[in-house]
């Protein structure tokens, strides 16, 4: 039997530099491929669930023009595998000042920095935390009935009680792979805003309840995503989003949740949630509730058209065409916070329990 020896990312990245060595002393051309990270390259696989990758890749040569971005690559490559094999790492703030020794190649911005960093991890079909490199936002907020079992910096196992902070919450940290969960919560809840994250602490919401609730603060961090992804699979039971009604609840933070984006296709797999389902609010709730409203801006409009003609996730779910065209004829937006209108309890005693009796009827 043939067994195929795993290439370690530091391995990777030493056999690339090093054909571009060659080439250059073969007095060839070398170059750099990596994947195109857009909407245009992905497609959505129903059965698994999630954005896949299509075959467009950008090909980069080394040319007079390219010479500063190739030098930005190779150096971005080399302080990676510095911090592999130093078994250190570096947020990705701190990269972009480490650049400043590279003097030409030295990054202007961060945004810089950070393009660059991306086109690694799709190079090498990696995260950037196995290149070393780790995000500054926080992850997301925890609360509810839900035991994290994590280990500190000397081995020690830890017990988390995510029922015993109080009026605050347990932070998820930025590396999650080594944690380990216990729960017997019914299901997990991830909401949008911090704001009525706080809300349904206050009224002890995940003790009534028996769920666990997820503050995203707005798009989730890829390590709020891998946590609730890892939730998901170990728990095995329900997850639902409750995000604002507007184009960016929906498909920035909505669908990157359940099915990726495509910027970072190369890694949906791993950081998307297939079995969440969308909670609301819906443009029906606005209807239902008699909500307060705010009119749609142009950007708004511009994403909702774009993600009917464009987005393969909306395009493939009619139920969601549906809710998005409702939107636009409405031609309003709606917070969640718009709730309290009808009284600061009316989200807990009211509108989550007569949701909850009909998950069957949630938007996919």
């Amino acid at each position: 039997m043939v067994t195929t020896k795993k290439i370690s990312v530091s391995d990777k990245i030493k056999e690339n530099a090093g054909d571009v060595y060659n080439k250059i002393l073969k007095s060839q051309k070398p170059t750099m491929s990596t994947p195109v990270r857009s909407l245009s390259n992905v497609k959505y696989h129903a059965r698994k669930g999630y954005f896949e990758m299509l075959g467009k890749f950008k090909k980069r040569t080394l040319t007079v023009s390219t010479v500063k971005n190739f030098a930005q690559t190779l150096k971005m490559m080399a302080l990676s595998k510095e911090l592999i094999d130093a078994d250190n790492m570096a947020t990705k703030r701190e990269a972009y000042y480490i650049s400043k020794n590279w003097g030409k190649a030295g990054f202007s911005e961060q945004v810089e920095s950070d393009s660059i960093m991306d086109d690694v991890e799709a190079m090498f079909g990696v995260n950037r935390e196995q290149l070393k490199f780790v995000p500054e936002e926080k992850g997301g907020d925890i609360a509810g009935k839900l035991i994290v079992i994590d280990t500190d910096s000397k081995g020690k196992r830890l017990r988390i009680d995510c029922t015993k902070f109080g009026s605050g919450a347990y932070s998820i940290p930025t590396d999650v792979e080594n944690l380990k969960f216990r729960s017997k919560a019914k299901f997990i809840l991830a909401i949008e805003t911090a704001g009525m994250f706080q809300r349904l602490v206050k009224y002890d919401y995940w003790d009534k309840k028996n769920c666990i609730l997820i503050s995203m603060g707005g798009v989730p961090t890829r390590a709020c995503r891998r946590f609730i992804r890892r939730l998901s699979d170990s728990l095995k039971i329900p997850v639902y989003a409750f995000v604002d009604g507007d184009p960016y609840g929906y498909f920035n933070i909505y669908r990157t949740l359940k099915v990726g984006s495509g910027n970072a296709a190369h890694l949906n797999q791993y950081f998307c949630v297939p079995k969440v389902s969308f909670l609301g609010v819906t443009p029906q709730d606005v209807v239902d509730y008699k909500l307060p409203t705010h009119p749609l801006k142009e950007v708004d409009i511009k994403r909702a058209k774009d993600a009917l003609k464009n987005d393969p996730f909306v395009r493939h779910h009619k139920p969601w065409q549906s809710a998005i065209n409702q939107m636009l004829k409405m031609g309003v937006r709606v917070e969640q916070q718009a709730f309290a209108k009808h009284g600061l309890d009316f989200v807990v005693n009211n509108y989550l329990p007569a949701k909850l009796k009909n998950p069957s009827k949630f938007l996919p």
